[in-house]
């Protein structure tokens, strides 16, 4: 049994201004995504410019901050949200989704593709590839806060984690997360985007890596107090990770059947 190292949740104290693990974690995301952009525009892998990778960044914090919060409050509690609507603006008190805030983005991505003339899904399967490492910076940023931990366990490597305050050992599930969706999908995605693919496949490899990974990294992370257990013993995080792969699934099958160029 491990005892979780309670981090200080400020990394760095200049008198009055505080800066959090968790709001540099969101600057290593963008920053490794505008990076990972940068390459992909240099050797050729898009027709993306410099300027497209620019503003989905600038367009894409804003997108995944509103997306994230709004999807937090419909998906997870729409009815205390409906009763307390001032409080849907306390970012400060937490409250994120991850599938709000990919809706978040793909809005973005539809009105850059309309609005630059591009197509949707070449934004799309430019964007995909620069996503997973910002993923795993967020679970690195869960488990130095102690938060979203894991279900109850025997293993070795089980963690007490203070925050819960039941004392009891539990899977440290956001480091699971972190390997399996953040790193792992990385390796995936990147990987798959580094040879010329149809239209639409590379989305499609991220939508199926994602959800399967989210999906089985849900078996070891407690259930949110405040809904427990759905429907077949499955959590929230499982649900909506399931249209994910089927639609992943869907793509990748019509994207193989079309005589569409490859994306560069």
């Amino acid at each position: 049994m491990l005892q979780f190292p309670n981090f200080d949740p400020i990394a760095i104290k200049l008198g009055p201004i505080a800066i959090h693990w968790y709001g540099l974690m969101y600057l290593t995301a963008f920053g490794s995504a505008w990076l990972l952009g940068r390459w992909r525009i240099k050797h050729q892998k898009t027709t993306l410019t410099m300027r497209d990778l620019e503003d989905i960044i600038f367009y894409g914090v804003l997108a995944v901050v509103a997306g994230g919060r709004l999807g937090y409050v419909l998906f997870y509690k729409p009815a205390y949200y409906l009763q307390h609507p001032l409080e849907i603006f306390y970012l400060w008190e937490g409250g994120m989704s991850f599938h709000g805030g990919l809706l978040g983005v793909i809005l973005m991505m539809v009105w850059l593709a309309r609005s630059r003339g591009y197509r949707f899904l070449a934004v799309a399967d430019f964007v995909c590839p620069l996503i997973p490492l910002g993923l795993a910076a967020g679970r690195l940023g869960n488990f130095i806060n102690g938060e979203l931990w894991g279900r109850a366990s025997t293993l070795p490597w089980a963690m007490v984690f203070p925050q819960s305050g039941d004392g009891i050992p539990r899977h440290p599930s956001q480091l699971y997360q972190l390997g399996l969706e953040g790193l792992a999908l990385f390796v995936l995605v990147w990987w798959f985007a580094n040879k010329p693919r149809a239209l639409g496949q590379v989305s499609a490899v991220f939508l199926m890596g994602y959800g399967v990974f989210r999906f089985a990294a849900e078996f070891a992370r407690e259930p949110d107090n405040f809904l427990g257990l759905l429907t077949a013993g499955l959590s929230m995080g499982q649900w909506l990770s399931l249209p994910m792969i089927i639609l992943g699934a869907t793509l990748f099958a019509w994207s193989a059947k079309q005589s569409l160029p490859p994306i560069r």
